[in-house]
């Protein structure tokens, strides 16, 4: 690991809630960025001045407050495409997150799409949200769903890729990364095949667009979803891109205000995109505080904070592959994304979070949403630790010590019980 990865401490400064102490004098050490990350001063002070400044309805008002509220909302639309490298602006739908990108695909160019016998490619290392969508799906048209196996060292197995991707398939669901595994999959190859046999892909980015650069057309994707509260921006705020020749094929999945252009006693023609998807008041601050985040990580860069993430997860997996018992989860290091999973064979792994909690450091314990996943690997539950830009050499040492701490409190003694 070289200091040239490494982003400076001073970062953490923007991060008001990292300064304080928990459970007396344990300095906070927050390694729970997977499930939601912490939000910079920046993006508070956008959201509050909009609320206090600027706040309207947006896209109806004749009045200044609404004029300024859409100016800053639709502002921060451009910012989401420049972001994600998008081709137009009509491209990016605000929602309220990844599911709800996901689920609005799923609902309607899903059922606009897909008849009995069609195929929906799937993987088992996906979060629950790009699986139950496709599942509905499934039982609402009579498709097929089928799986990418893995390989043993978490990775997708395409060596047998043709097997599965066949010309009956007309979506490819896939993470970009991994929650669990922290694998980084291979975006770019799998649209180029599954195109080729006709079929549309559609990327969870909730792990990869808060850390990895991510340009869509780069990828050649058709559909990218992605959470705001993920990349130091708001909760209740998501976006989805779609390829606008797709989204303004699909019929819209909510009715209401904003997304129709003429509504007649007993009918009515939608809006042009995006509005068209975006029934009801949009969440404008989540969306303002969204392009605060994204002006935020733009400054310092994603590759320098990919950089960084790597940098500390791999001494995070040098650090815990020595600690007797352990079981790492997912491919070495220059393979992944910055978050490491674990499994220790006691304790259990909710008490290796209770445990960890009480010196300070959040991690976070369970299935995190991949139950398949966790099936096919023969455990209930693993402990993972994920890493952002505010994270330091010295979080990551306290996790190994804390962890071998716990090893070694349940270490078995070998000693046997005294027969009566």
């Amino acid at each position: 690991m070289t200091a040239s990865a490494l982003l400076p401490e001073s970062l953490r400064q923007d991060f008001p809630i990292l300064a304080q102490h928990v459970h007396g004098d344990k300095p906070l050490v927050f390694l729970d960025n997977a499930a939601s990350s912490q939000r910079p001063e920046a993006v508070i002070k956008a959201m509050v001045e909009s609320y206090a400044c600027d706040y309207a309805n947006v896209h109806r008002g004749i009045h200044v407050l609404s004029e300024r509220s859409t100016d800053a909302y639709e502002l921060a639309r451009s910012k989401v495409r420049a972001f994600l490298g998008a081709a137009y602006e009509h491209e990016i739908i605000f929602t309220s997150g990844t599911t709800a990108g996901i689920n609005l695909v799923a609902r309607s160019w899903g059922d606009a799409n897909l008849r009995a016998g069609d195929e929906i490619l799937l993987n088992l290392m996906e979060h629950h949200s790009n699986l139950v969508p496709w599942f509905q799906l499934a039982e609402r048209t009579g498709a097929v769903v089928r799986h990418i196996p893995l390989t043993e060292d978490g990775r997708l197995d395409l060596y047998d890729l043709d097997e599965y991707l066949t010309p009956r398939t007309r979506i490819v669901a896939v993470t970009a990364v991994s929650n669990t595994l922290g694998t980084i999959n291979p975006v770019r190859e799998l649209a180029r095949a599954a195109h080729d046999v006709g079929a549309v892909v559609l990327v969870d980015a909730a792990q990869s667009a808060p850390h990895l650069r991510t340009d869509v057309q780069e990828l050649d994707v058709d559909f990218l979803a992605l959470s705001g509260h993920k990349m130091c921006g708001p909760t209740g705020i998501g976006v989805l891109y779609g390829r606008a020749e797709l989204l303004e094929a699909m019929p819209p999945m909510f009715g209401g205000g904003s997304m129709i252009n003429r509504v007649y006693a007993d009918r009515f023609t939608s809006a042009d995109l995006p509005a068209k998807f975006e029934a009801g008041t949009p969440p404008i601050v989540g969306a303002i505080g969204l392009g605060a985040a994204i002006d935020y990580l733009e400054a310092i860069g994603l590759d320098r904070i990919h950089a960084h993430e790597q940098a500390l997860v791999e001494r995070a997996w040098e650090g815990l592959s020595q600690v007797e018992g352990i079981r790492l989860l997912g491919p070495r290091p220059e393979l992944r994304a910055g978050l490491v999973s674990f499994v220790l064979d006691r304790p259990h792994a909710h008490d290796i979070a209770q445990l960890l909690d009480r010196e300070g450091i959040a991690v976070r314990a369970g299935h995190h949403c991949t139950q398949p996943l966790h099936d096919h690997l023969g455990i209930t539950a693993s402990t993972r630790a994920s890493f952002y830009l505010y994270n330091t050499v010295g979080e990551v040492d306290a996790l190994i010590a804390a962890v071998r701490d716990v090893r070694d409190r349940f270490k078995p003694t070998g000693r046997k019980r005294r027969r009566a």
